[in-house]
């Protein structure tokens, strides 16, 4: 991506977050490279103008059975992204726009993450991808016919005469690894990135209590946490597939990434920055080939390594998410229920450590660990697992579930910093949706706080 004319330095200098605006753009260029950045003088309702940045480029969907480029355009206001883009579309002349509930008479889009656009839960990248999803149900363009009726399903025949181009339509993609994709994104599919015990039980765990089409095992060589890949192969798990290459993984509907690299490095802050450099190689990849999936991150510490992956994959904060506090959260519930017969969820929040506060959605509200109930835990990996494979079930079946798990925690109970702590949040085929703040105690607050302030201090410390 190219920001360096001296007219966009111009232009950018006047925007109010300008560094985040530059952020946010590096990450829709590795999620969608064919949106190009450019200036132009925008025309406001009261005909004030004002010069802004705006992206350019072609949407890929599939409709009537064939793949079409949507050309589009977002202009970025000047004190985006804590503002929605404009977006248009850009038919040719022999094309015209087919009025619907998410499209008006000029052009202009009007969809429901526009209407609750809340940066940073919000991004560009989500918005692509949901107008991607809405072009393939209702497309928003047809060609011109003599007998006043538009249909869709023309564009089948006019497709074929157009090439992609700042000023071109549609265009026909004749790329079969697209259309694999395509199809892989129909399926039940789930992949496991990073074996050892917990890659391992997380296969078994998935297995076990989601309904997959196919579950991917990818063994990082540069994990210290590898091992079960042979073991896979040799027994062949039915509708689990071995493999070496990050491609495999394309189409995924979760991606569980469970691999760790610890180092020999003595300070704790050097042992975590292998884990970040063992990230870089792979996550933004991952999104690339899977940009609808949700990842659920179980490599420790998994708060920060949650907060990196949402960094480097360039995905909404929806579709990233820790295992956090899961576990702990379905262990008070269950013993809650069984002391004290309240039938009622309880939810464990806070940073994954033995400084923890809960919501006051139930009745009697904890303010330390329960350790003493939990002794007998038996094995860590395995009960991770099964938690993954809770969460992933919540999402596979579209459960709205709601869930302890790491997530961006910017923005809820008056917290300001970005930082990723476990939350309660409804998990469901679009991710995450974090549940209101609550009312808590000043001991409990105080831990929170402690809380954003540690792991903010340590996330400004790694080279992400």
């Amino acid at each position: 991506m190219d920001l360096s004319s001296e007219k966009t330095q111009r232009i950018l200098s006047k925007y109010k977050f300008r560094d985040v605006a530059i952020e946010e753009l590096q990450k829709i260029h590795r999620i969608f490279p064919g949106m190009t950045p450019s200036t132009g003088t925008y025309t406001f309702t009261d005909s004030s103008q004002k010069d802004l940045l705006k992206l350019i480029g072609n949407l890929p969907v599939k409709y009537g059975g064939r793949s079409y480029n949507i050309p589009i355009l977002l202009w970025l206001m000047d004190s985006f992204p804590f503002t929605p883009p404009i977006c248009l579309l850009r038919p040719t002349a022999n094309m015209v726009i087919r009025e619907g509930k998410h499209v008006d008479a000029q052009g202009r889009l009007h969809l429901p993450g526009l209407r609750s656009w809340d940066y940073p839960k919000s991004s560009v990248v989500g918005l692509l991808n949901e107008m991607i999803a809405q072009f393939e149900e209702e497309p928003p363009l047809s060609t011109k016919t003599t007998g006043g009726t538009e249909d869709p399903h023309d564009l089948l025949a006019f497709v074929s005469n157009l090439k992609i181009s700042d000023g071109a339509s549609l265009s026909y993609l004749m790329s079969i690894s697209g259309g694999s994709r395509h199809h892989d994104q129909q399926l039940n599919k789930v992949t496991v990135i990073g074996g050892g015990d917990l890659g391992m039980a997380s296969v078994m765990s998935i297995l076990s209590k989601c309904k997959v089409d196919k579950l991917v095992f990818v063994d990082v060589a540069e994990s210290s946490t590898k091992g079960g890949s042979t073991d896979l192969e040799i027994f062949s798990l039915p509708k689990v597939e071995v493999s070496r290459d990050f491609s495999a993984s394309a189409g995924s509907k979760v991606v569980v990434v469970t691999a760790n690299a610890w180092s020999s490095e003595q300070s704790y802050v050097s042992v975590v920055q292998t884990n970040v450099d063992l990230y870089r190689g792979f996550i933004p990849n991952l999104a690339r080939l899977s940009p609808n999936a949700v990842l659920v991150i179980a490599s420790q510490p998994v708060d920060i390594m949650t907060h990196v992956a949402w960094r480097q994959s360039g995905l909404p904060p929806t579709n990233v998410i820790g295992a956090g506090c899961n576990l702990d959260s379905e262990r008070v519930s269950h013993a809650l229920d069984i002391n004290l017969n309240t039938h009622k969820p309880a939810w464990v929040i806070g940073e994954l450590s033995d400084n923890k506060g809960e919501p006051e959605r139930i009745d009697y509200v904890f303010t330390r660990r329960p350790r003493v109930a939990f002794s007998n835990r038996g094995q860590r990996s395995w009960s991770v697992g099964l938690s993954i494979a809770d969460i992933t079930n919540s999402v596979l079946t579209d459960k709205k579930k709601t869930h302890s798990v790491s997530t961006l925690a910017q923005g809820w109970g008056g917290i300001g910093t970005e930082v990723f702590l476990s939350l309660p949040c409804i998990m469901g085929a679009s991710g995450s949706t974090r549940l209101a703040g609550v009312s808590l105690g000043q001991e409990e607050d105080s831990k929170l706080r402690d809380s954003v302030g540690s792991l903010s201090n340590l996330m400004s410390q790694l080279r992400i």
